[in-house]
């Protein structure tokens, strides 16, 4: 197969967008003769078509539609109604925010785009992408063709003598009434497709010209399936839709909403493509990789959490008995606020939501912007606080047990100045010499992990056509973010509810682990790629319990 194709990706998720492809269509010169334009308008398997002016009375040629050949990607047409968001769901199938332009306005896409889909091991083209710009007309056009064309000749011939017509080339080179040049695009992808989707639009009633378009369509006499967008609106009409589908032979269809994205209906939806086909070995290929990239890009996602959760672990600083400990809180806490904006960009990148104009980001979202050692969002998340000291304040204040349990009542000195750090004098030896160190605390450390656990659920939920921040809220999202449980009967069912990861009390061994390894963390240190090196192994170790905890699959 050859895969010299300079646009061709290197994996199964896109990076950038293709360039269009030329449109055949564009209006001649004044030089271009009629006939140069009906030969220019042939299809891509060089199909010849007829020279003659007028579509009524000109031979047609037949076109010789082939079964996709084994071995060979599929080509897919992604066609439907202007502004159904056929764009929107290319862009959530490549994983790519760049692809094409998506806008709240009808024929936004006026030229068909290719994009490719790869086996991200070998490189190896499974499917070519077609987006086509919006059907707009699909009645006036009917009536065309049932006042233009034989109604007894097949589909393919009516279709052809259409692309023939001047109807077809556009109104700027001709003084034509009707201008059908955004269909005759459709329709020519279509003959050199070897199959294609019908994006519906779910919240629109099920009208006349949709059912014209379902018509024409099924001229092309290749598989179409229909494929609902907007599924997660209230407003969804599918059972009407289904109904209309079912009375045209069309059985078979999916959902696949582009903006509140499910990877099992992205499954779904090559499964249900697969069963058209007599030869459906590529689509079996791509399910089989993207199962397979989808799975590591989540162990992935788990390791930037865990290991960011080790490095704020890790992370001490020391002062003397005398010196003043706020400014050192202070430092500390805005460390860690960088720390989390890190790896949370670095989740963003790793799934493709890039933060730039493009398309909107969680980032955007309030949840992820508030700042981790406010009190209010300790509360929003159920965690408990001390009595004796603000909200937001220390979770076990003063010395451990390893200072012979002795309070000294620097912790609560402290607590009373900034929430989220700890105070601890681990060792005789510090006591003796008046150091003090000052450490995440597990409240604080709770909460960055149920917040980037949150973040990762988001990411795996959101389509990459989302526009704003409103859309970046997935259904299950509320049920985690902005819940509020600060009334102490609340707290009762912690262990067994708990709206955190963990318990605050319960942190997992290896974050414990963690608290005693100063040198894990380029935060104390300084020493970025060798604290990471110290702690990778316990960071595959952790991001396994992160999985066991995750909160929604």
């Amino acid at each position: 197969m050859n895969n010299d194709n300079k646009n061709n990706h290197a994996g199964l998720f896109a990076d950038k967008a293709y360039e269009p492809t030329p449109d055949v269509s564009s209006t001649p010169s004044d030089n271009t003769s009629k006939s140069t334009v009906a030969q220019s308008i042939a299809t891509q398997d060089n199909q010849p078509v007829s020279t003659e002016a007028s579509a009524t009375t000109a031979p047609v040629s037949r076109v010789t539609k082939k079964t996709i050949a084994s071995g060979e990607p599929l080509k897919l047409a992604v066609v439907g109604h202007t502004n159904t968001g056929k764009t929107s769901i290319l862009r959530t199938l490549l994983r790519d925010v760049y692809f094409g332009e998506v806008k709240n306005e009808a024929a936004t896409t006026r030229h068909v785009e290719q994009a490719q889909l790869t086996d991200s091991r070998t490189g190896e083209v499974l499917v070519a992408l077609y987006d086509t710009p919006g059907l707009e007309d699909a009645s006036g056009l009917m009536d065309w063709l049932e006042d233009n064309t034989a109604s007894r000749r097949d589909g393919i011939e009516r279709l052809q003598q259409f692309l023939a017509a001047d109807v077809a080339q556009g109104s700027d080179s001709y003084d034509l009434p009707y201008d059908y040049s955004q269909e005759a695009k459709v329709i020519r992808q279509l003959l050199t497709s070897d199959m294609a989707i019908y994006v519906v639009d779910a919240r629109e009633p099920v009208l006349g010209k949709y059912k014209d378009e379902l018509s024409i369509l099924s001229w092309a006499a290749i598989p179409v399936m229909p494929v609902f967008n907007f599924t997660d609106s209230q407003n969804a009409n599918i059972d009407d839709w289904q109904t209309m589908l079912a009375k045209r032979n069309l059985h078979i269809s999916t959902r696949f909403d582009s903006v509140a994205f499910e990877f099992e209906d992205e499954m779904r939806l090559w499964k249900n493509l697969a069963t058209m086909l007599t030869h459906s070995e590529m689509l079996e290929q791509l399910m089989q990789r993207r199962t397979e990239d989808w799975a590591q890009l989540y162990d992935e996602a788990n390791i930037i959490i865990a290991d960011f959760l080790l490095n704020v672990a890790a992370f001490v600083r020391e002062i003397n008995e005398d010196d003043d400990p706020l400014p050192v809180l202070q430092q500390m806490q805005e460390a860690v606020r960088q720390s989390e904006r890190a790896m949370q960009h670095n989740l963003l990148n790793l799934y493709k939501f890039y933060d730039n104009a493009v398309a909107a980001t969680p980032l955007e979202l309030q949840a992820y912007q508030q700042d981790p050692f406010d009190p209010e969002l300790l509360k929003s998340y159920g965690i408990r606080t001390t009595s004796g000291a603000a909200a937001g304040a220390l979770l076990g204040l003063g010395i451990d047990a390893a200072a012979l349990g002795t309070t000294l009542g620097l912790g609560a000195a402290i607590g009373g100045i900034a929430g989220g750090l700890l105070s601890n004098t681990s060792s005789i030896a510090d006591r003796i010499t008046g150091v003090k160190r000052l450490y995440i605390d597990p409240a604080t450390l709770t909460l960055l992990a149920t917040r980037a656990l949150d973040l990762l659920t988001a990411l795996r939920h959101r389509g990459h056509a989302a526009t704003d921040a409103t859309q970046l809220l997935y259904k299950g999202e509320n049920s985690s973010l902005g819940t509020s449980r600060t009334d102490d009967s609340s707290h009762a069912d912690e262990d067994n509810n708990p709206i955190t990861v963990w318990p605050t009390h319960k942190l997992p061994s290896e974050l414990k682990k963690a608290r005693g390894k100063p040198q894990w963390s380029s935060l104390s240190s300084g020493k970025s790629e060798q604290a990471q090196l110290l702690r990778t192994d316990m960071a595959w170790s952790l991001s396994g319990k992160l999985q066991s905890y995750k909160r929604e699959s």
